[in-house]
């Protein structure tokens, strides 16, 4: 997994857990026992043609309008299974880790993570999770920090 291999290259302190297969952010907040607010997930989205990956908590979703907005798209579109299996070819479908610059993505990080003093997300598989400090995933990741999201309501 090329997210290990960068957290061991870079000399930080990480954390690797197990836990029984999740399929969505939320499950694997749940099967942490973490808040949804600190489990990252990325969705990927093609914005005029091209791919960003955007970082936002488990328990928000994604505004495309006012990301087109921000980012200054003429179109913004969720991008299709096939085209992120294609990506992320060393992850399971869905367990992508949110570091973009590790497959030649720019990383866009939601407003409403910055804050948090630690990250938690999959890694690269379902049933593994990394958590880290939001400090140091901020230093490898470069996320461009921008306003695109909204809570779900339960």
């Amino acid at each position: 997994m090329r997210v290990i291999e960068l957290l061991d290259n870079s000399a930080i302190s990480y954390e690797i857990t197990e836990h029984s297969p999740a399929f969505t952010a939320q499950q694997m907040a749940a099967a942490e026992h973490e808040p949804g607010k600190y489990v990252a997930k990325p969705v990927i989205v093609k914005a005029d043609g091209k791919y960003i990956m955007c970082v936002l908590s488990a328990c928000y979703k994604i505004d495309l309008g006012a990301l087109k907005s921000q980012i200054g798209a003429q179109s913004v579109e969720l991008a299709r299974e096939e085209e992120i299996g294609a990506i992320f070819d060393d992850c399971e479908l869905g367990a992508e880790p949110p570091f973009g610059n590790l497959y030649d993505l720019q990383t866009i990080m939601d407003k409403a993570l910055e804050k948090d003093d630690h990250i938690t997300f999959q890694a690269g598989t379902h049933d593994k999770a990394i958590r880290m400090d939001m400090v140091d995933y901020r230093k490898l990741a470069e996320p461009k920090v921008l306003e695109f999201c909204y809570h779900m309501t339960s």
